[in-house]
């Protein structure tokens, strides 16, 4: 009887351990709302999970934030889109590595009777400045988004002082993008989107894309594992098993074949 007892209590304590080892076996990727919002992620780690047992947790916030995230060790990964600010996580320590991942393109949406009378142009900078001459209604995320960083280059480029106008024609929602473009909507106000997310947002009203195919408006996307030696409790193994399945050959297909409505919403251009 006490053979068969102990035979029990093992058997159970071996299906316990394993269960809890199953249940461990999660990385945290801090990444953005484009990336959520596009349904990207949707498609992507499906085909990570079966491939590898791994389940992935997203956090999705501003690149901003989700950088200030993981240097805070609330996270195993980085796949955000703003790449001076990577690279300074990278240089700072926190980060063993940026690698290009994907890349789509920003697009300027509005209103379909364009009031500043930009719809058409490929020049970004020139259709922000008329924006501004014209106090026509813009909605920003102001969320220290890679989104809201490159607006903010925008501007600066066009010499606009949006914190003049901040209020007035230039509103701040400090949201993700489907928010964001919500809002603009509901307005009537120019918006700087992703593509990504532009292609899969639902509510588009009346808008169209008024700016694009301005060399200015790539977007690049970068994968960064965290560094161990900041924050001792990453997974690395986990997370770089879901860095390297992302910039091999399968994770740059299952990228590529992400589509809607016959779009592409994101271009696999990792280093071979």
């Amino acid at each position: 009887m006490t053979k068969k007892i102990r035979l029990v209590t093992a058997l159970l304590a071996t299906g316990l351990f394993a269960q809890a080892h199953a249940a461990d076996k999660f990385i945290i990727v801090q990444s953005t709302t484009s990336t959520q919002n596009s349904g990207l992620f949707d498609h992507l780690l499906p085909a990570f999970k079966a491939e590898t047992g791994i389940e992935v947790r997203v956090v999705a916030v501003g690149t901003g934030q989700a950088l200030k995230n993981a240097q805070n060790c609330d996270g195993d990964v980085v796949l955000v889109h703003a790449k001076a600010a990577e690279e300074k996580f990278v240089a700072d320590g926190y980060g063993v590595k940026r690698i290009d991942v994907m890349y789509n393109d920003f697009v300027v949406v509005g209103p379909g009777n364009d009031p500043a009378g930009v719809a058409g142009s490929k020049d970004v900078v020139k259709s922000f400045k008329a924006i501004a001459d014209k106090e026509a209604l813009f909605a920003s995320r102001g969320d220290d988004s890679g989104t809201h960083k490159k607006e903010q280059q925008l501007w600066k480029a066009a010499n606009v002082d949006v914190k003049a106008a901040s209020g007035k024609w230039y509103r701040e929602t400090g949201s993700g993008m489907g928010a964001t473009l919500n809002t603009g909507v509901g307005m009537g106000a120019y918006v700087l989107a992703d593509r990504a997310s532009w292609i899969a947002f639902g509510n588009k009203g009346n808008f169209k894309i008024a700016v694009e195919g301005d060399p200015t408006l790539f977007n690049q996307y970068g994968v960064i594992a965290v560094n161990p030696a900041k924050c001792p409790n990453v997974k690395t193994d986990l997370g770089n098993t879901f860095v390297n399945w992302l910039v091999s050959p399968k994770g740059q297909a299952t990228i590529a074949a992400y589509k809607k409505n016959g779009d592409s919403l994101f271009f696999p251009n990792a280093p071979k």
